[in-house]
């Protein structure tokens, strides 16, 4: 029985990175985000609860759906956000699910969840949670350093995101990442090397 655990962390926290370097020690990883994505897409199974919940306002010319006006919509209406939530969260989770069946004789496996802390129902198919944890100005000089966006606009989505104390509060395992890749690359080996012993490779 493989042994899930949820791998979380705010914007520029490195936890996609992390993710990678776990995978790198032939860990199973699911995306969340990846699953999100292939739901949302060209003929993805969500589109047609999101045609009938939100109508065509949402979806361009070609019938794609219009991702910029519907997280315009989502950010402004929190009746909106619950429900997209209601349409998107059960089918992320059947599917990371169906991808969970996939590994049965893994000792263990990585999920990465960026919104674990804010959506709590993915909690109940891991066994552990671990967050990838910097300070908030380590998350701002990397964020701008990697996508271009303004402090301000920065500032904007960590106010939307949980808290670093949020985060914090919800961990098993914290793996502080203030420092390079090299330093980051041997807490996961560490890690998963705790992860072995404790779930019995």
């Amino acid at each position: 029985m493989t042994a899930w655990v949820g791998l979380t962390g705010g914007i520029g926290s490195g936890k996609s990175t992390a993710a990678r370097l776990f995978a790198q020690h032939g860990v199973p990883l699911i995306d969340a985000d990846a699953v999100s994505r292939a739901l949302t897409a060209n003929s993805g199974a969500a589109l047609p609860a999101i045609r009938a919940a939100f109508g065509e306002a949402v979806f361009d010319f070609s019938g794609n759906l219009n991702r910029a006006v519907l997280r315009q919509l989502v950010f402004q209406s929190s009746e909106a956000k619950a429900k997209l939530e209601s349409i998107l969260h059960p089918l992320i989770l059947a599917e990371i699910r169906a991808q969970q069946r996939q590994f049965p004789q893994a000792a263990y496996g990585i999920i990465e969840i960026p919104l674990l802390a804010e959506q709590p129902v993915f909690q109940s198919i891991l066994q552990r949670i671990l967050v990838i944890d910097c300070s908030e100005e380590t998350q701002i000089r990397r964020t701008i350093e990697r996508s271009g966006l303004t402090r301000d606009m920065i500032n904007g989505i960590l106010a939307a995101q949980a808290s670093r104390q949020q985060r914090r509060s919800i961990a098993d395992d914290i793996i502080s990442n203030e420092a390079g890749l090299p330093e980051l690359a041997a807490a996961v080996e560490r890690q998963h090397l705790i992860y072995q012993q404790l779930f019995g490779s």
